[in-house]
């Protein structure tokens, strides 16, 4: 049997920290200011759903958050002084006693609930199963040593099965006292609705551009020239951002956007030499092909419908210059992307799902651009 130790950690972005080693929030302001105010004027809600896009910093949030909990004493008035001043900030010092034991996953009164190995403990499973969910039984059935809060974090929600859903709104419905629940959810429209009625929504924005680049500086990357060109591709997530810089996003993205600028008289033997050159980078490729040609072809649907992107580019507007074309480019995202994701499930050729793909964008174009002449 594998040493389940061994596996990645399910909810960390390869080549980034870990959430719970990640200290600094960007862009979160409002979300933070928010927890503050429900924790200064008495209002802390038992369970609270923090929602967002993918790598906007939930996680880093609950962390975070759930941080500043446990190293957080209840404080009484003082007779002479009074009561001591609120916190304004949820910082924790990195060297407090409460900061080290959760960066070593040593926090007594901290449960993190996650993705766990499977039986063989060779690969993470694909759901929280309830047995994770189960664990929550032992450590609320323990005294905390200090009589202070407790905490759990879920991450993510929606990957927990119909039993480990069943099992977290039983907490929710009867929550114990001074424990604090944070479930991240990436699409909260797809948990029980019964989970979410007893929780408070705390929703994540997208991070404005320099919030990307300080984000990404946090997890050790120089995004140079290209930090602009990188919150916009990955709209507003740092956490796409590192998966773009990783997989070699950018070179694909100007290697795509220059074929497709040729449409409709796109160049074959280019498209041809760009599907094989996908296929021969095996699925992470094909998936990052497909994330790319989604997001160009979102950029054109909204040119046409005149809400052209922050870095417009000639060629957006001369293949899609209008409301009807706008339909095309967004009826053609629908079904290019769901057929390229389907074929590509059942083991179809990925250089021959991505020609076609292109050569059917090419067909649009063909049908709605304005001619180079007529410009």
């Amino acid at each position: 049997m594998s040493d389940p130790s061994d596996l990645p950690e399910p909810d960390r972005v390869d080549g980034a920290p870990h959430p719970r080693d990640t200290l600094r929030l960007f862009g979160q302001a409002q979300a933070e200011a928010a927890f503050l105010s429900a924790f200064t004027g008495g209002r802390l809600h038992h369970g609270w759903l923090v929602t967002g896009p993918r790598g906007v910093g939930k996680a880093t949030f609950a962390w975070r958050a759930a941080r500043f909990l446990l190293a957080t004493p209840d404080t009484e008035p003082d007779g002479l002084f009074g009561a001591p001043p609120p916190p304004a900030t949820l910082d924790v010092a990195p060297d407090h006693p409460v900061a080290r034991r959760m960066a070593a996953l040593s926090e007594p009164r901290l449960l993190l609930i996650r993705r766990g190995a499977n039986d063989k403990g060779d690969r993470l499973m694909a759901q929280i199963g309830v047995d994770e969910v189960r664990k929550l039984r032992g450590f609320l059935g323990l005294s905390a040593a200090d009589g202070g809060r407790r905490a759990v974090i879920v991450d993510a929600a929606d990957e927990m099965n119909p039993s480990a859903a069943n099992a977290i709104l039983k907490v929710l419905e009867e929550p114990p006292p001074r424990t604090t629940l944070f479930l991240v959810s990436h699409q909260p429209a797809g948990l029980l609705p019964t989970i979410r009625s007893r929780c408070r929504t705390l929703p994540l924005s997208a991070l404005a551009p320099a919030d990307v680049s300080a984000a990404l500086a946090q997890a050790g990357h120089d995004p140079g020239p290209d930090a602009a060109r990188l919150a916009m591709l990955s709209a507003g997530s740092a956490g796409e951002a590192i998966r773009l810089l990783a997989a070699d996003g950018l070179p694909l993205w100007d290697r795509l956007t220059r074929l497709i600028a040729t449409a409709p008289s796109l160049d074959r033997s280019e498209a041809a030499r760009l599907s094989d050159d996908i296929a021969r980078g095996g699925d992470a490729a094909f998936d990052l092909m497909i994330r790319l040609t989604g997001l160009i072809l979102s950029r054109l649907a909204r040119t046409g419908a005149g809400l052209p992107p922050d870095a417009p580019e000639p060629w957006l507007a001369r293949l899609s210059p209008g409301p009807q074309a706008a339909r095309a480019w967004a009826e053609a995202e629908a079904a290019l992307i769901s057929r390229a994701r389907r074929g590509r499930t059942v083991n179809l050729d990925p250089a021959a799902l991505v020609l076609d793909m292109l050569l059917k964008l090419n067909d649009t174009a063909a049908a709605h651009a304005v001619s180079q002449a007529a410009r």
